[in-house]
């Protein structure tokens, strides 16, 4: 079995006005573990790209904002031979250290995609994960894959990437990652990791009522959209 030092892996950050912790973020990666860390800086205006270029990150710089954007423009600027992507958030949320935790299963060889499922607070709103619960029942009814979380903490085979054709440049990407693993009869694990409040930027999705439902729909469009591509 593949041991995590035979991956090569890549963590792509996507991060907008988060000079205030991409630094630390970047600093605090398990570099054993992973061998290329890119911050996507999607049209910051507070020198996140500068902070994170001092870390010790390679910056790739794409103004088109959007999630999907960010994300596309990281994969796109990926060294070739890269086994095994990661995604991260650059806003604090996540911890990388638990990154390591994320790519056992990949490299044990019993996943093709790992899901970083939140602890969620208690005083998370229940609102905020609307569109997620919606989309994970979906999934199991489509396909018979069960998942509890859309977070973004994950890891991805890299062939497998290229075989979904991410089309989604917002942020139905994760959704659309997911729908597309399953559909295709990828190994989806989750393994559970912590989450906390961001430490820096602003929620552009459910950091308000109105905004969560309007994710949620958009989830759930993201989902259908992404079944639809890959029928025959």
């Amino acid at each position: 079995m593949a041991r995590l030092r035979e991956l090569q892996v890549a963590l792509v950050i996507p991060a907008l006005d988060e000079a205030a912790v991409i630094g630390e973020l970047v600093r605090r990666v398990p570099r054993p573990a992973v061998a290329d860390i890119v911050v996507v800086d999607n049209g910051s205006s507070d020198g996140t790209g500068t902070v994170a270029a001092r870390a010790g990150a390679r910056v790739v710089v794409e103004p088109r904002r959007g999630y999907g954007s960010a994300c596309w423009a990281g994969l796109c600027a990926l060294a070739p031979g890269t086994e095994v992507v990661a995604f991260l958030d650059g806003d604090g949320s996540q911890r990388p250290e638990e990154l390591p935790a994320v790519l056992a299963p990949l490299a044990r060889g019993e996943a093709d995609l790992v899901l970083g499922a939140r602890r969620l607070s208690g005083g998370h709103p229940r609102h905020a994960s609307l569109g997620t619960r919606l989309v994970a029942r979906y999934i199991a009814w489509k396909f018979g894959v069960r998942v509890t979380d859309l977070g973004p903490l994950r890891a991805i085979r890299a062939d497998l990437l290229r075989r979904l054709g991410m089309r989604d440049r917002a942020f139905g990407w994760p959704v659309e990652m997911v729908v597309k693993a399953a559909a295709l009869g990828g190994r989806i694990v989750e393994v559970p990791v912590s989450h906390a409040p961001r430490l820096a930027g602003r929620s552009k999705v459910s950091g308000t009522l109105a905004g969560s439902l309007r994710a949620g729909y958009g989830f759930v469009r993201a989902a259908l959209r992404a079944a639809a591509d890959l029928r025959p």
